[in-house]
């Protein structure tokens, strides 16, 4: 059984200053992995991909905070 590795991504609406950013990791089959880019050891969330689209598309009807 070969181990992946997560591969993360800065989510593209991350701004450049430091600010609240999440990494996603989707390239593991079963299973999304979100992480605080300021907090990379702190924990890690992980989702059925269902629930990561559904999280996804309600952020989208939701729009930009803040």
């Amino acid at each position: 059984m070969e181990l992946m590795t997560p591969q993360w991504r800065k989510s593209t609406r991350s701004g450049g200053n430091g600010g609240s950013c999440v990494e996603v990791a989707d390239n593991m089959p079963g299973i999304v992995l979100v992480r605080d880019t300021k907090d990379r050891d702190g924990g890690t969330l992980h989702l059925t991909p269902g629930a990561w689209q559904s999280f996804v598309d309600l952020a989208k009807q939701i729009g930009p905070v803040g």
